[in-house]
């Protein structure tokens, strides 16, 4: 936990956001709308807190006012595997006192469903040069088609990969049917999304994971198979490499109320997905 501001539990959030801002060097966030314009922005603290945001940022992330949403994380906000993507951008940010550009990344669009956005995100310092939160602004890749091309060159092989992630994935008919080699979609998808289709697809089924962990009470050696996992100890191990935390620990903590898992059901002897 970090120390540097302290709020008291009775504090209004006005008197949380004025103590917070009063903190930073003058004119810095409304700096960085003078590089991009009409675009949504959102200022946080060093607890990765929502401090401020415009009226447009604030209504996507569910609220009527900013008053309401300051104080929010965005993990009380976003879909988890969104949330950790932004609040790990925003880490380095503040680590390395050194902005983030151009990130492509989700983002819920007007009616709540993830597409592609571009992120900016810069540090913020007080006046003592000390750290102080993180600013950032969200642009729709409208305005940024040529930055995405290459993601947009491989939407049908990411949207396969969605459908049909619970299957095992030809390699070979993949890349024949978007008439491409193997090894020349292998690089693409390499250098487009940093890793590899298989593990893309891995992430892929996690994700469908967290959904039914959190919406059903299937056990979570169903929610394994039902996946595509054949080995359950695979699926935990690859759920808390990427979530952080156990299949079960994750339902707890956001299904409190769910039943205890049924006994776990027999897994084939299969190859590891």
């Amino acid at each position: 936990m970090n120390d540097y501001f302290v709020y008291k539990s009775d504090m209004s959030p006005h008197e949380i956001k004025r103590q917070w801002i009063e903190k930073l060097c003058p004119g810095q966030v409304s700096e960085l709308f003078n590089y991009m314009p009409d675009t949504l922005y959102f200022v946080k603290d060093l607890e990765l807190r929502l401090m401020a945001g415009n009226q447009t940022f604030v209504e996507r992330c569910g609220f009527q006012t900013e008053e309401k949403m300051i104080g929010k994380s965005d993990r009380e906000i976003f879909p988890i595997e969104m949330a950790e993507k932004y609040m790990n951008d925003d880490r380095k940010v503040i680590a390395s006192k050194e902005p983030l550009i151009e990130i492509v990344e989700l983002f819920p669009n007007q009616i709540g469903e993830p597409e592609w956005f571009v992120t900016n995100k810069i540090p913020l310092f007080d006046q003592d040069g000390k750290v102080a939160g993180v600013c950032g602004l969200v642009k729709s890749f409208e305005g940024v088609r040529t930055s995405l091309q290459p993601y947009l060159d491989l939407l049908p092989v990411t949207e396969y990969l969605k459908n049909n992630s619970a299957s095992k994935v030809s390699m070979p008919d993949l890349a024949k049917s978007i008439g491409m080699s193997v090894r020349k979609l292998q690089r693409r998808f390499q250098e487009t999304f940093k890793t590899s289709p298989q593990k893309y697809v891995g992430r892929l089924r996690i994700l469908e994971a967290c959904e039914l962990l959190v919406k059903t009470t299937l056990p979570v050696t169903e929610i394994a198979l039902q996946v595509g996992f054949y080995d359950h100890s695979a699926f935990s191990k690859k759920f808390s490499e990427l979530i952080g935390m156990s299949p079960r620990d994750y339902r707890k903590r956001l299904h409190p109320l769910s039943p205890p898992s049924a006994p776990p059901l027999p897994i084939p002897p299969k190859e590891n997905s």
